[in-house]
C-alpha cells in the first residue's frame, strides 16, 4: 500500500450515513478489528466502514497508531474549499496517517485527491495510500513503479480478500448503495402503517377534544407538557428494559414531541443506547410527526460515531419540515465535522430548561395545533 505498514483497523457498526458539498461525517473507531495489507483489502473494507458501496465519492480514512479514528465521505464533484474542514478534524482526532480512496474517472476524482493530499501535507499528516478505483481497476497516486502500478490500472477482485468475510462474521453489512441505507429509515408500510395511522388519528382526536373542553388553555397546556415529559421517561424505561412502545403510546409520544420542551427532555437525557428507540419511532410515526424523533435519532447516532445514519435521519427530518431548527443545528455540526462532545458537554439539565423556557402556556402547543390543522386527519369511523 504505497509503502505503508498493514493497518489494524476498527470498523463501525454496519447500520450507519449531507449530500454534496458536505461530507458524510466521520465515524469514531469501534472495537471490531481487521488488518488491511493491500489496496484490494482497502477497497473491500470501505463499504463496511460506510455501511454502503460508494460511487462518485471521495473517502478519507484517518488513522493514529495504525487504528482508524475517522472515516469521511464526500460525494463528487466538490466545490473549491469544501475539504478545508478536515484540518481541524485531523488536529482534534490526532490523525497521523491517511488512506484516501476516490471512486470514479480521473477527471472527477483527481482534483479532490490532490486537494486532500495538499491539506494532509499542510497538517503534517502522512498519506500512506491514495487510490482511485473505476470499473474494476485501481490506480495509486503514491506509487509510480510501473511493475506494480501500471498506467492502465490494476484489475482487482474484492472476493479474493478476507475482509468481506471477516466483516460479515462480525455482523457488519455493506448495503448496495446510499439509497438502500436511506431505506433503513424509511416510513413503515403495510399493516404496521395502517395500525399507526389509526392510533395517531385516535391520539389527535383525544388532543382536540381535550383542548376544546378546557376552560383554561394554559392549564391544559401545562398538563399536556407534564404528561409528555412523563411519556418520554416512560419510553426510555421501556426501551432500557428491552421493550417497545405499543401503537397508542407511540402515537401519543409523537404528538407530545412536537412541543419543544418535551423533545428537549429526551435530548437532555440522551445516551448512546437510545438509538434503537428513536429509530423505531422515526419509522413508525406518521411522517408529519417524525422530525423530532428523527432529530433525536440523529443526535443518538452521532454520539455513537454513526454519523452517516445521523445524516440520513436529518435529511428525513428536513425533507418533511425544511425549517426544523434542531435538525438544522445538528446538520451544521455534521457538515463542519464537529465532535458530538461539543454538544454533549453543553446540554442543560431538565431544571435548567424549565428556568430558561419559563412558565408553560398555551402557545407551546401551537406547533402541534398547526400540524393537525394544516392537514386534518380524517374522522374516525
Amino acid at each position: 500500500m504505497g509503502g505503508a505498514p498493514p493497518l489494524r483497523t476498527s470498523l463501525p457498526p454496519s447500520d450507519a450515513d449531507p449530500r454534496p458539498p458536505a461530507a458524510e461525517p466521520p465515524f469514531e473507531a469501534q472495537e471490531t478489528r481487521l488488518t488491511l495489507t493491500s489496496p484490494t483489502d482497502v477497497l473491500a473494507a470501505v463499504p463496511y466502514l460506510l455501511g454502503f458501496h460508494p460511487t462518485s465519492s471521495l473517502v478519507v480514512i484517518g488513522l493514529a497508531d495504525s487504528r482508524v479514528k475517522v472515516v469521511t465521505r464526500w460525494a463528487l464533484p466538490l466545490p473549491s474549499g469544501t475539504l478545508d474542514a478536515v484540518l481541524p478534524l485531523f488536529a482534534r482526532e490526532e490523525v497521523t496517517d491517511l488512506v484516501i480512496v476516490g471512486y470514479g474517472p480521473g477527471a472527477l476524482v483527481t482534483p479532490s485527491v490532490d486537494d486532500i493530499r495538499r491539506l494532509a501535507t499542510e497538517a503534517g499528516v502522512r498519506v500512506g495510500e491514495a487510490l482511485r478505483t473505476h470499473e474494476g481497476r485501481y490506480w495509486s497516486y503514491v506509487c509510480d513503479v510501473a511493475a506494480c502500478c501500471p498506467a492502465q490500472g490494476t484489475a482487482y477482485d474484492v472476493s479474493t480478500s478476507q475482509i468481506a468475510a471477516e466483516a460479515t462474521v462480525h455482523g457488519l453489512v455493506a448495503l448496495p448503495d446510499r439509497e438502500a441505507l436511506e431505506g433503513t429509515l424509511a416510513p413503515v408500510t403495510g399493516p404496521v402503517r395502517v395500525a399507526m395511522s389509526r392510533a395517531t388519528a385516535e391520539a389527535v382526536a383525544e388532543f382536540r377534544s381535550g383542548l376544546m373542553a378546557a376552560a383554561d388553555p394554559h392549564a391544559y397546556a401545562a398538563r399536556f407538557v407534564s404528561d409528555g415529559l412523563d411519556m418520554v421517561r416512560s419510553a426510555l424505561r421501556t426501551h432500557a428494559e428491552g421493550g417497545r412502545l405499543d401503537d397508542p403510546d407511540a402515537a401519543r409520544l409523537g404528538l407530545a414531541l412536537t412541543v419543544m420542551r418535551v423533545r428537549d427532555e429526551a435530548w437532555t437525557l440522551m445516551t448512546d443506547s437510545h438509538v434503537t428507540l428513536w429509530k423505531d419511532l422515526t419509522r413508525r410515526l406518521e411522517p408529519r410527526f417524525a422530525p423530532p424523533a428523527a432529530s433525536l435519532l440523529a443526535m443518538a447516532s452521532w454520539r455513537t460515531g454513526n454519523s452517516i445514519q445521523a445524516t440520513v435521519a436529518l435529511e428525513r427530518a428536513l425533507t418533511i419540515d425544511p425549517g426544523y431548527s434542531m435538525a438544522h443545528l445538528l446538520m451544521h455540526a455534521l457538515q463542519n465535522l464537529l465532535s458530538p462532545e461539543l454538544l454533549r458537554d453543553r446540554m442543560p439539565t431538565p431544571s435548567e430548561l424549565d428556568d430558561a423556557m419559563g412558565p408553560i402556556n398555551a402557545a407551546w402547543l401551537l406547533p402541534l395545533i398547526n400540524l393537525i390543522d394544516d392537514d386534518p386527519f380524517p374522522p374516525l369511523e
